[in-house]
């Protein structure tokens, strides 16, 4: 994301004075975002009882987002680009948090899944705008990959702090102020944003939007997440389901057809044409699938299953997210340099569906300390080990004009697994629990346990689906990601995508 000036040697004789609390006002939006993934899972449950959602349809607060946010974000960059990017941050900023506001104060399911789809449309704007504007703030090499370093560290413990918040909101006042909570952390940033970012000169010199590109790709991912949702009612052979998944296929193709002819594709094709990129994304969109399943599953299992609370949920979540952030920071970033990525994300995928073939032995009556905790922290350090690797790998050797779109298609590639994951597993572990249920349920007076029973079948079926998404991801890692041990000084000073929590 290089700015239209004559070179890079110029860049910090004209360095912002005010940078270092611009990138205090940045990180806080990412931050919002961040948190925002993980303070609506801790709250779902009580949303859920709230509004009266049905089983099949509450992954609808998680996919509406990611949906939404994954499908447009490749068209909010083009337009950071085009209209200026401390404007588009403001927008994404305000529109945010008014969605948030309208989420909470939501009356029923149809009012809130709108809210968290007008969400994700504000954050596709936000995100690549506050990637472009630390991009273009912290023009020196040492002082970029300072900046990016402590961006990535503060995003991934938002998803952290989003499971403390999300249990103390929905505990002591209740799951609205999850979505509430936004609006501070907005008016802030924008207050921030207004007294020390400085928009520089971009590179959206004719720039356009590429609508019909926007249009095909976000109609397909719609259409795929709702054939799967759909399919958990009325069944995978429906003619509905079956109509809705031809109608992604032809709207995909369709987008990947015009994105080859169109004038300012909203993804270059040359990006994913590499071989090591691809197979990066492609693992990072399988692991995402797994992950994302199992937040959803495992907050309902500790809040209806253990009984336990919201605070007491989040709380349960941490070990795997300081796991996470171990293996990213202590162990992949210190052997990345001498060793080639795959040899990471390969252990890493391994690690990780082992921890949810652990999950899979959970019952009604397991113990968190010697049952679920083992399986948290194989997954959090697989996931640590592999997301560093992905992020670097995918993001380097990657030319200045096209670094924004690179980390905007890494990015997507997360949200798009999200939301495939949440719907596609939610809607295998309620079908096989409503199998189980029917089945067991013979004796009226044992109701009450046999429910409990079919519901954590459930989850472990689909579990079991998503450790063989990991293990396909482990695959895919292993024969596409032949890149070598990256050259000293070769990534640091490139922007790099941020994990999500």
């Amino acid at each position: 994301m290089s700015g239209t000036s004559s070179g890079e040697p110029a860049a910090p004789q004209e360095a912002d004075p005010h940078r270092w609390w611009g990138l205090v006002v940045i990180a806080l939006a990412q931050l919002m975002v961040v948190l925002d993934a993980t303070i609506v899972n801790i709250a779902l449950p009580s949303a859920q009882r709230d509004l009266g959602m049905s089983d099949g349809n509450r992954q609808w607060v998680i996919t509406a987002y990611t949906l939404a946010f994954g499908g447009l974000l490749l068209l909010g960059g083009r337009i950071a680009d085009l209209v200026g990017r401390k404007r588009t941050f403001v927008i994404g900023l305000v529109g945010f948090a008014a969605a948030s506001a309208i989420g909470g104060a939501a009356v029923n399911p149809a009012m809130l899944f709108g809210a968290r789809a007008l969400q994700g449309v504000f954050a596709a704007v936000l995100a690549p705008s506050a990637l472009s504007l630390l991009s273009t703030t912290f023009s020196d090499p040492k002082e970029r990959g300072k900046a990016f370093g402590i961006y990535g560290t503060l995003a991934a413990g938002g998803a952290a702090a989003g499971f403390i918040v999300g249990g103390v909101l929905t505990e002591y006042l209740n799951w609205r102020w999850c979505l509430y909570v936004n609006v501070p952390f907005a008016i802030t940033a924008v207050i921030g944003a207004y007294a020390l970012l400085r928009d520089r000169p971009g590179t959206g010199g004719g720039a356009r939007l590429d609508v019909r590109g926007a249009v095909l790709g976000c109609g397909g991912l719609v259409s795929l997440v709702y054939g799967f949702s759909e399919a958990q009612p009325r069944g995978w052979v429906d003619p509905l389901v079956l109509s809705l998944f031809a109608l992604a296929v032809v709207l995909l193709a369709a987008f990947v057809w015009w994105q080859a002819r169109a004038p300012m594709p909203l993804l270059p094709l040359h990006i994913i044409r590499d071989r090591n990129r691809a197979g990066c994304m492609v693992t990072m969109m399988l692991a995402v699938i797994g992950m994302f399943g199992m937040f959803l599953f495992m907050t309902y299992y500790l809040q209806v299953i253990l009984a336990y609370s919201p605070l007491r949920t989040g709380l349960a979540f941490l070990p795997m997210t300081a796991a996470i952030l171990t293996g990213s920071t202590q162990i992949s970033a210190r052997l990345l340099p001498h060793v080639g990525p795959r040899m990471l994300m390969v252990p890493g995928m391994l690690l990780a569906g082992g921890g949810m073939v652990v999950l899979t032995q959970m019952t009604v009556d397991s113990a968190y300390v010697s049952e679920i905790l083992p399986a948290l922290l194989l997954i959090g350090l697989g996931m640590g080990l592999t997301f560093m690797p992905v992020f670097s790998t995918a993001t380097a050797g990657v030319a200045p004009r096209d670094s924004g779109v690179t980390s905007a298609t890494v990015n997507t590639s997360q949200q798009v697994g999200g939301s495939i994951g949440t719907a596609l597993l939610n809607t295998i572990a309620t079908s096989a629990g409503a199998s189980y249920i029917a089945s067991h349920l013979t004796d009226p007076a044992q109701r009450g346990r046999i429910v409990r029973e079919g519901i954590v079948h459930g989850y472990t079926v689909a579990i079991w689906v998503a450790a063989g998404i990991m293990l396909l991801a482990a695959l895919v890692a292993g024969l596409m990601v032949t890149a070598k041990a990256p050259k000293h000084g070769t990534t640091a000073d490139r922007p790099v995508a941020e994990p999500v929590g």
